[in-house]
């Protein structure tokens, strides 16, 4: 696969190099790590490398057959970009031969164990720890008292969605001369978020009482105002979720919209106020108009759609 990653003449650190200056090289920047060559052969590596924001971008081969071995990346997470070649993965018990277009993830307490081809080449994107919680805590998700952790090991570019775009356009920008540091820095959490949307993991992208608690505390804002003029923007703004993730909750838990819900309640609340003789009413209009009903025809409608009976029927019968 021949991707716009790091493809530019700034970002080459080494041409053609000793694998093993480039392995030290490596070490330094992008992660813990140690090379077992082939025996025979003269192979020469070639590194490029960016910082960017709070990421590391390097696009790698070493020219020959190489082993490459860690016990952990400690406090990293690994992005692996397969582009070229071929590379075994061995892991828990398990090994994977990875193919251009493939992606590897790689916890911070993951065994390392790769086996580069002789053609091999990769671009890598090292994450630490640190921006990981930062996007979980921007998003409002739940990161796991054991820390954040990717369920899967591979992953191929058609799981990823838009990533390889974001990916390119972050190499562009690295690449670039100058660039505002903030800049670089947003866009280094829009890659962590986008990787933990994306791919599987154990954050829960929920507010932290879930669906349900989240329904919660929109039902109780709903009655607390219902004499307010409630706009559905008002409550996904309450509870931080999108206008579409507010119409699915409403359809999940009151199978019904977010406006015909606080229609509904406070028609309810009226028909209370209407029924009990320790609530001083003095007529219908005074009341409807108390609740927002501007329109009393329609509203003289849609009370007795809803109880079979007209708003002045129910103010009698409380004697």
């Amino acid at each position: 696969m021949d991707l716009p990653l790091l493809k530019e003449g700034s970002s080459l650190v080494f041409d053609r190099a000793d694998p093993y200056a480039v392995s030290g090289y490596v070490n330094q920047h992008v992660g813990p790590h140690g090379i077992r060559l082939a025996r025979h052969g003269a192979p020469a590596a070639s590194l490029s490398h960016r910082k960017f924001g709070t990421l590391d971008l390097c696009r790698i081969s070493y020219g020959g057959s190489v082993r490459v071995t860690s016990p952990a990346l400690e406090t990293l997470y690994h992005l692996q970009v397969l582009l070229k070649g071929h590379c075994l993965w061995r892991g828990r018990g398990r090994e994977h031969h990875f193919a251009p277009g493939e992606l590897l993830l790689i916890n911070p307490d993951d065994p390392v164990d790769l086996t580069y081809s002789e053609d091999c080449e990769k671009f890598i994107v090292k994450l630490p720890e640190s921006l990981l919680d930062t996007a979980c805590t921007e998003n409002r998700w739940q990161r796991p008292s054991e820390g954040i952790r990717f369920s899967a090991d591979r992953y191929s570019l058609r799981e990823a969605g838009g990533l390889l775009s974001l990916l390119g356009l972050i190499c562009e920008e690295a690449e670039a001369e100058g660039g505002p540091p903030l800049a670089h820095e947003h866009y280094s959490r829009i890659v962590a978020g986008k990787l933990l949307a994306l791919l599987q993991n154990n954050v829960r992208r929920e507010l932290p009482n879930g669906p349900a608690g989240t329904f919660e505390r929109i039902a109780q804002f709903i009655e607390e105002n219902l004499k307010q003029d409630i706009a559905p923007e008002t409550l996904a703004e309450l509870v931080r979720v999108s206008p579409r993730s507010l119409y699915a909750l409403f359809e999940r838990h009151a199978g019904t919209t977010p406006k015909h819900y606080i229609r509904q309640k406070k028609l309810e609340r009226i028909r209370t106020c209407l029924s009990d003789p320790a609530v001083p009413v003095r007529n219908v209009t005074e009341v409807a108009l108390d609740y927002g009903f501007l329109h009393l025809g329609r509203f003289s409608e849609s009370y007795k759609s809803a109880f079979g009976e007209l708003p002045s029927d129910t103010l009698k019968r409380r004697g």
